[in-house]
């Protein structure tokens, strides 16, 4: 099944959150922190939200950061992604 996303929406593919600390302690699932680095997977069209037209910056492959509570997580074919809205993206990664 493939994802399209529509309008200024944009699919990521979350990064797991780590166990470890540098220090080699293993934490529990509820003390480990949202990721919030990503990799797009699928980007909208964009074009008229709101009254306002939206340039999409961010394209396929893209490594990002995203806000630590944005978007919609969904479950398809087995694999997490979450859909966000661009402005949610708060940088990309070079």
């Amino acid at each position: 099944m493939t994802i399209k996303p529509l309008l200024d929406r944009v699919v990521l593919k979350v990064e797991e959150a780590e166990e470890k600390t540098k220090s080699g302690i293993i934490l529990s699932s509820a003390a480990q922190e949202k990721p919030q680095f990503a990799s797009v997977v699928a980007v909208g069209p964009g074009g008229v939200v709101d009254g306002k037209e939206v340039k999409m910056y961010v394209s396929v492959g893209d490594k990002v950061i995203a806000s630590k509570y944005a978007g919609t997580q969904v479950k398809i074919d087995g694999e997490e992604y979450t859909i966000v809205n661009q402005s949610d993206i708060l940088a990309t990664l070079e």
